[in-house]
């Protein structure tokens, strides 16, 4: 079964087909701090010249960016979020948030999140829409919804830029960690696996459709990377599962919100292949992104931040919040 051409859909598998590249997030981040014109992008970013413009393209192409003519010169464009775009804002949310809490912390630009509707600085939480509890993995129950099915998972060729991410200039780095996870869309895949209760190799295989020696690789750097753990559950023969680890666990909310974006977009006609439960007050999971000081549900233009030991190219635009340079 390990060679079974076919995968769950699923809105998360959706998302990464989108977003789960690691040149395309280090784009998304820039755009999240301001960058509009091409050389803006290509300094925070550090990618090469035909890799960025690749990229933007591919953006454009998905709806995500939109460009449009500078004003002092019309033929020159520059590169803005869509209503689409601006959606990945909650993802990028808790992509800050588990950074904070598990990526490095030398030699990186800090940014200062406030909310302008109770003034006080804040820290991004997963809220249940219902109930106002922080969502927490081990909180939630799953079951399959009316737009289940199996597809043809349609894996382009993507060269891994993960390893770039770590040779940006300092000033630049804000995403580091969580960047070479999310951007990794097969490590993405795993992980959603095991969310699911599927441990084991030959499981995972069949779940995602991951060549075998792709597979292998990133369930050994996932590992390396202390999300993931091996465990014996049997001795004669000896055999092994995967296990989150708590650092893997407290990833779940950006899993989450690529979820909800990939149901927004990519929805099946039949609806979501997948429902969620908040066990603690039974109801069906419409998950929120609120403040930390207030508890309020977070609007992007709502939220103001300050960034401080890096340089910020442009304000960004209405809605994304605006960038001071520290």
């Amino acid at each position: 079964m390990a060679d079974r051409k076919f995968i769950r859909t699923c809105s998360i598998w959706r998302a990464l087909e989108v977003v789960g590249d690691t040149s395309i997030l280090l784009i998304l981040e820039a755009s999240w701090l301001g960058a509009r014109r091409f050389e803006a992008f290509r300094s925070r970013t550090g990618l090469l010249k035909p890799l960025l413009s690749d990229r933007l393209k591919r953006l454009v192409a998905a709806g995500v960016l939109e460009r449009k003519p500078y004003a002092d010169s019309p033929n020159r464009f520059e590169y803005h979020l869509t209503a689409k775009g601006r959606d990945l804002y909650w993802t990028a949310l808790m992509m800050l948030r588990w950074e904070r809490r598990w990526g490095p912390r030398e030699g990186k630009i800090s940014v200062t999140l406030r909310h302008t509707t109770c003034g006080n600085e804040f820290e991004p939480v997963p809220a249940c829409g219902d109930c106002g509890g922080e969502i927490k993995a081990r909180d939630m129950a799953w079951k399959e919804g009316p737009g289940l099915g199996w597809m043809t998972p349609t894996y382009s060729r993507r060269r891994r830029h993960r390893d770039a991410v770590g040779k940006r200039e300092e000033k630049s780095v804000l995403l580091d960690h969580v960047a070479q996870i999310t951007g990794d869309r097969w490590a993405g895949l795993v992980l959603r696996s095991i969310f699911t209760g599927l441990r084991r190799f030959d499981e995972i295989c069949e779940d995602t459709a991951i060549a075998t020696n792709v597979l292998s690789e990133r369930l050994n750097w996932l590992c390396e990377i202390d999300m993931l753990e091996l465990r014996q559950y049997s001795e004669r023969p000896a055999r092994y599962e995967y296990r989150l680890t708590e650092k893997a666990i407290d990833y779940y909310p950006i899993l989450l919100m690529l979820l909800q974006w990939g149901d927004a977009y990519y929805l099946s006609p039949e609806g979501p292949p997948l429902l969620l439960t908040h066990k603690p007050c039974g109801n069906n999971l419409a998950p929120e992104v609120v403040c930390s000081s207030c508890g309020e549900a977070l609007r992007p233009e709502q939220v103001r931040f300050e960034v401080a030991g890096g340089d910020v190219a442009e304000a960004p635009a209405s809605g994304s919040g605006a960038a001071k340079a520290g």
